[in-house]
């Protein structure tokens, strides 16, 4: 679902044609393709990203994985993206949120269920990616950086992908089925956001929007799997607050790609909202620090979590205001961050449902005495 990055060389090959869209709704920069040029004059090395996770040590040890597997597996491997754990962690985390949560006071979160949806966010993130390369496979061969993907590069074909398309689903449903009914019922309904959304960035400017419905359904399912259904006084400011955060990195993310997305025919917010982008991004947190502020007073939360939320917006702030739209090293770096953008939101929730059950604990202690 999210795409892997290599060195743009399509531009000196083929001729930069211009709008997909009415005159005005965007527009290329001089900028944009300037920065291509300076891309493609530098060594291919040093374009190079891991595409997996916002540290080296991390990413390496992903590749490393799937470059140890038997040989006829790692193209399957690759499919589901193993190699790039970035885009799993962005689909996990908002589950942990809703985990969190949903603990009691004074308790940690329920270990099982964050295993359970670890599991699920590995295949699922493959099956999405499965479903995302078997619709693109003609549009992958035509760019640098996706024509080694295994189904546009011919290792496997796409009835074989359909086959494990089949298997990653089945194990999913496995994990699905390990809930409850209502969390069953919540969880398949998401099946159709997997499918469509690599449709979406040939019909709209906005396939970050469905991304974000998308990726975010954890904030949904988390909850009802340790509660049984869901607060929608919790539940649903979570999930908005989670779509709303998806805008923010998968717009920086697709600032990589403008020129790659304008030769092949697709759409992204980041050529909607092209330099009004750092406004939009300036909206959207402010959306989703409004949403984890209505999140912790309906969910009673304590000091920790509120500091977690302060820093979350100044992690925000930091990205957006020293952004280099044009500078693809620097938006992969952004993007990267969010995954401990992610991390710090879930420990002060951790920390702030503890703290809960021990102000809990000193007031009963104080109305015994």
């Amino acid at each position: 679902m999210l795409r892997c990055l290599a060195p743009r060389q399509l531009l000196s090959t083929l001729p930069l044609p211009l709008p997909l869209a009415p005159p005005g709704s965007w527009r290329v920069t001089a900028a944009v393709v300037t920065r291509e040029r300076q891309l493609r004059a530098l060594p291919a090395a040093q374009l190079r990203r891991s595409g997996g996770d916002s540290g080296p040590s991390a990413a390496a040890a992903a590749a490393t994985l799937v470059g140890t597997a038997p040989r006829a597996l790692q193209p399957y491997l690759r499919l589901m993206r193993l190699d790039k754990p970035i885009g799993t962690w962005l689909l996990y985390l908002p589950c942990t949120w809703s985990i969190g949560l949903a603990a009691e006071p004074g308790c940690l979160p329920d270990m099982s269920m964050l295993t359970l949806f670890g599991m699920g966010a590995i295949l699922m993130r493959g099956a999405g990616c499965t479903i995302n390369d078997m619709w693109d496979k003609d549009i992958d061969r035509k760019v640098a950086r996706t024509e080694n993907r295994p189904i546009a590069a011919g290792e496997i074909s796409r009835s074989q992908a359909f086959v494990f398309l089949g298997g990653q689903l089945s194990l999913a449903l496995a994990v699905l089925l390990c809930l409850n009914y209502y969390s069953i019922a919540l969880g398949a309904a998401s099946l159709g956001l997997v499918v469509i959304y690599p449709l979406m960035k040939r019909l709209t400017y906005w396939p970050q929007l469905i991304l974000g419905l998308t990726f975010n359904w954890g904030a949904l399912l988390g909850w009802s799997a340790v509660k049984g259904s869901c607060d929608w006084s919790i539940c649903l400011p979570l999930y908005i607050s989670g779509v709303m955060w998806t805008l923010i990195y998968d717009t920086i993310y697709a600032h990589q790609d403008k020129a790659d997305d304008i030769l092949v025919g697709v759409k992204s917010t980041a050529l909607k909202f092209q330099e009004q982008t750092k406004q939009w991004l300036l909206g959207f947190s402010t959306v989703m620090l409004t949403g984890l502020t209505v999140v912790g007073l309906n969910s009673e939360q304590t000091l920790p979590y509120y500091v977690a939320v302060v820093a979350v917006g100044a992690h925000l702030a930091h990205q957006i205001s020293s952004l280099d739209i044009n500078n693809p090293q620097d938006c992969w770096k952004k993007f990267c961050l969010n995954r401990i953008l992610g991390l710090v939101l879930f420990s002060g929730i951790v920390f702030g449902n503890l703290w809960k059950g021990k102000t809990k604990t000193d007031e009963t202690e104080k109305v015994q005495s």
